[in-house]
């Protein structure tokens, strides 16, 4: 009853003190009058575009050490079962994954472990993969940030973390000289790898300009999107996507791209993370705005030359140029409508002649008109469009083309056989094979120990190190593990 009391004293204590602070909360909603969230933060967005992520394969079973004992059976000899690979983890573009949220509060995923293995030669089961869904135009990094893979389709994927492989059972291990081993290798485990995953929206066309030129109002003109729109800069904070229907019944999808500043190629203003968004777009439209503070000519220099510094490829690319707001020109001065009829002559010729280079997202001037350019652009750029193949060569990234064209799986390159690296206390033998030769051995047994040095020997390690100019009395280090060189024989541990 104490306890009770003492609770309930606390909670009436922070009530009032609650209500002297003067805050009002909705716990219907879990905000605040201030609309923030009730620990105070501001309430976190549900489009994230970069993040970090933990892979981690899966162990792999353990060999088996085990002799076959049964009646009527003499000398049955070892009959134990190789343990089981542990799960590798792929990382598979689907087109129902529009963010990387799922990653921002919970970034690992793991691949089921491998089974070990028993007697009577019964291997372990493979462990599960784990298949991890990421966004159309995911971007792939390490941490140091080289480029590792390119998910541009549904249905391309990665090996981001391999799974350890299964050791082998002592049934592996007979042979003429070893009539009963008593040793299996152990398990390995599974590779762990911290990466950097960003997002590059797939979109055909990108609505460029500074911030409160009208992109948000466009886009929720020509499409179902329901972006924010208020009347102060930088109100889109993350970008929009909609389909648009043209009138010959084509669909392509358009990117509202938060507002750009002079300096955004050098990440003023969150520049480069907006313009990462735009690289993969066939088509751009640059919105100028007539009651911006700037002139138009020197808007439209300043976002040609942000989009030059970010990558002078963008420049390339099918462009539309376009003034917005015209229903506020009658009162911005004859100056500026002077301004507009000189560069709409200008502009004139780049959009083939086809309408006036000038709309009103708010009273739909020009839009029908914008919305067939658009089109007829997007339909050119689909046209000369690259093949899977091609996008991977160009992107650099080593990938292979299912029989319908469509569908890439991204495979690791891994370095064969082994090397050897001078350090200051000594060698060290580099090379997959050579690491799990000791690592998944008991060295502790003798046996064990002469099959993982004959393994060495038969990889090559003893001519390399004499090669290199090893001498008695060397340490040599492979993995986790130091031997000392001796001339006689290979190495003593």
């Amino acid at each position: 009853m104490l306890i009770v009391w003492v609770s309930k004293m606390r909670i009436m204590a922070t009530k009032m003190a609650q209500k002297d602070r003067g805050v009002s909360r909705n716990t219907s909603s879990g905000r605040d009058a201030s609309g923030r969230g009730a620990s105070g933060r501001e309430a976190a967005s549900n489009f994230v575009d970069e993040c970090s992520i933990c892979l981690q394969g899966g162990d792999g079973g353990a060999g088996c050490v085990s002799f076959r004992r049964e009646a009527q059976v003499a000398k049955g000899g070892p009959d134990g079962g190789d343990g089981g690979d542990g799960g590798d983890v792929w990382l598979v573009a689907d087109h129902n994954v529009s963010s990387l949220l799922a990653f921002r509060d919970h970034p690992h995923r793991r691949a089921g472990h491998g089974v070990h293995g028993s007697g009577k030669k019964r291997h372990g089961a493979r462990g599960q993969d784990c298949l991890v869904p990421v966004p159309e135009g995911t971007v792939v990094r390490s941490q140091e940030g080289e480029l590792l893979a390119d998910l541009v389709q549904s249905g391309d994927r990665w090996c981001g973390a391999q799974g350890g492989e299964g050791g082998k059972g002592n049934a592996r291990f007979l042979s003429n000289k070893r009539r009963a081993p008593a040793f299996a290798e152990r398990s390995e485990k599974g590779e762990e790898r911290w990466l950097r995953i960003e997002l590059k929206l797939l979109a055909d066309v990108a609505l460029v300009g500074f911030p409160n030129a009208g992109k948000s109002t466009l886009i929720s003109r020509i499409s179902a999107a329901k972006p924010k729109i208020a009347a102060y800069p930088f109100t889109t904070l993350e970008p929009n996507l909609g389909v648009v229907r043209g009138n010959g019944g084509d669909d392509w999808v358009v990117a509202d791209v938060p507002g750009l500043i002079e300096g955004a190629s050098a990440g003023v203003g969150l520049g480069t993370r907006f313009l990462r968004h735009i690289e993969r777009a066939r088509v751009l439209v640059v919105l100028l705005d007539p009651a911006g503070e700037q002139s138009l000519s020197r808007q439209l220099e300043v976002l040609l030359g942000e989009l030059k510094s970010y990558d002078p490829n963008m420049l390339e690319r099918p462009r539309l140029v376009v003034i917005s707001k015209s229903d506020l020109l009658a009162g911005l001065g004859e100056q500026v409508q002077s301004e507009v009829e000189q560069l709409k002559g200008e502009l004139k010729a780049e959009l083939s002649g086809q309408a006036d280079a000038i709309i009103s997202a708010a009273t739909g001037e020009g839009i029908e008109d914008l919305v067939a350019m658009m089109g007829e652009q997007v339909s050119r750029a689909k046209s000369m469009a690259d093949t899977p193949a091609e996008s991977a060569a160009k992107a650099g990234i080593r990938g292979k083309a299912e029989a319908d064209g469509e569908v890439r799986v991204v495979h690791r390159i891994v370095p064969q056989g082994v090397s050897l690296s001078r350090e200051s206390d000594g060698w060290r033998i580099i090379g997959r094979d050579a690491e799990r030769a000791v690592a998944l051995t008991d060295l502790s047994l003798p046996e064990a120990m002469a099959y993982a040095l004959d393994k060495l020997n038969r990889l090559g390690v003893d001519r390399i190190l004499r090669r290199g100019g090893a001498r008695d009395g060397d340490t040599v280090k492979v993995g986790d593990v130091e031997f000392t060189y001796s001339d006689d024989s290979l190495m003593d541990a």
